[in-house]
């Protein structure tokens, strides 16, 4: 079970481009990558998918406990010749001051060697000190090698690795050139999603040979052989998806505008008994023949205009929503159905099943993990009910003109939400949040949205609200 940790000493360090080339280029030599993204994230997985041919899986300690994790990364290595996994920010940080969920913990937890990434701009014999610290912080962990990042020239490059091979047994198995052709477009969550960028292949294809000329991969390739196997570890059983008679349809927006989806959520759909097809809201003129909407975020302010224009898909959606059918979104997906939505002076019309009109600020309206207590009022009520759930936002929107009589199915307590105190708006059998849920042990909330899916089904009118 060969795999290798990519971590730096702090974010923005090019972690994320450099998964990628490597992701391809191993792909390239014909072995099946198999790629991971630790913490909440939607933007990178897409890359990392695109660029191994495989769904990235999300590695969080956060929202699931440590047996889980280990239990996701065992399963998804299976049939795999090669795992990548993508650290977020840098190597010891997390949110816990002891380092239970940081980037070292997971590393440890799943036995994986580390390559670490580091933007030597203005660095030439400091990085020896910077790599020395971060070997001797934590003795478990196996810092196997260092990519050095956005390299000068030929002389800044010598002098770097002469300071690293003096002072440290750490071998340099990477060398990349400032190079513009490795940058991809931001936006103020991150990376332009691939699923938006036009020539998402092509950048894909020139970032693998950047990489490729640059860096050692057979001694990455000798450096992920050299991790543990997890498979030789016992875990708890995982328990089977039962089977279910009655499929219900979910339809899914993927489009240019919403395509923040976790590639492990859309697969428990199919365990839940339900099957996925996916609509287009820019382009399709009517909704498929579903028996609940789901809207995932995305960049809806990106292509207002287009969602505007489309006229037909916006009347669906609003006839499918108050004729009592169940929809769930999520902050791209909220916004969309709102009245409108404004940015940058311009104001475009939306499906307007929300009483409110979103507007986008400079600053973060919510970004980074949340807490949220269920209420009373939580139209997916059941059995499985959990008190608290732990999951995130990322949001540079707000609601204005928000109605006031609307409930609310969550009470937050860390985070922001929709105003600060409450999120989850309850609109007949609508359930629209900032809050990005995750289907992780302690929470399937997929099988619970399928569950009332299928009761909603079964009750006909009955289940209007």
């Amino acid at each position: 079970m060969a795999h290798f940790y990519l971590s730096a000493a702090h974010k923005s360090s090019g972690k994320t481009t450099l998964s990628i080339g490597l992701c391809a280029a191993l792909a390239v030599r014909g072995l099946t990558v198999q790629p991971f993204k630790k913490g909440p994230d939607y933007i990178d997985p897409l890359w990392l998918s695109a660029a191994a041919g495989s769904p990235c899986s999300s590695l969080d300690l956060h929202v699931e406990p440590r047996d889980a994790v280990y239990r996701r990364f065992q399963q998804r290595m299976r049939g795999a010749d090669i795992g990548v996994i993508e650290g977020n920010k840098g190597l010891y940080d997390g949110l816990s001051l002891d380092g239970s969920d940081s980037n070292a913990a997971v590393a440890k937890l799943i036995e994986a060697p580390v390559v670490l990434v580091i933007d030597t701009r203005g660095m030439t014999r400091g990085i020896a000190p910077l790599l020395q610290g971060y070997v001797g912080f934590d003795k478990e962990l196996s810092i196997a090698g260092v990519i050095l990042n956005q390299v000068g020239g030929a002389r800044h490059e010598g002098k770097l690795r002469a300071a690293v091979e003096m002072y440290t047994d750490i071998p340099v198995v990477g060398a990349i050139p400032r190079d513009q052709r490795l940058s991809i477009d931001e936006r103020h969550l991150g990376l332009m999603p691939s699923n938006e960028h036009r020539d998402a292949r092509e950048k894909i294809d020139t970032i693998r040979k950047v990489v490729e000329a640059h860096t050692d991969i057979d001694k990455i390739i000798d450096i992920a052989c050299s991790a543990g196997n997890p498979e030789q570890k016992e875990l708890p059983a995982e328990v089977a998806a039962e089977a279910v008679a009655d499929v219900v349809t979910i339809g899914v927006a993927r489009d240019a505008a919403f395509g923040f989806y976790y590639a492990e959520d859309l697969q428990a759909f199919h365990a839940a008994g339900a099957s996925i097809e996916y609509f287009d809201t820019i382009n399709d003129k009517t909704l498929p023949n579903v028996d609940a909407l789901f809207i995932g975020g995305g960049f809806p302010e990106s292509a207002m205009q287009e969602l505007e224009d489309n006229e037909s898909m916006r009347a669906a959606i609003s006839d499918f929503i108050e004729s009592g059918k169940p929809a769930y979104a999520e902050c791209g997906g909220l916004m969309y159905l709102c009245r409108s939505l404004k940015w940058r002076d311009k104001q475009c019309r939306m499906v307007g099943v929300i009483d409110a009109d979103v507007v986008m600020d400079k600053r973060p309206q919510g970004r980074g993990y949340v807490s949220v207590e269920e209420t009373l009022q939580h139209p997916w009520a059941d059995d499985e009910q959990p008190a608290t759930v732990a999951a995130h936002e990322f949001h540079y929107s707000r609601l204005e003109n928000l109605r006031q009589d609307y409930d609310f199915a969550y009470d937050v307590r860390r985070g922001y939400g929709i105003n600060g105190k409450s999120d989850g708006l309850i609109h007949k059998n609508l359930l629209a949040s900032y809050t990005h849920l995750r289907d992780v042990t302690g929470s399937h909330w997929v099988r619970r949205f399928v569950g009332f899916v299928r009761r909603c089904k079964e009750r006909g009118q009955e289940c209007l609200k």
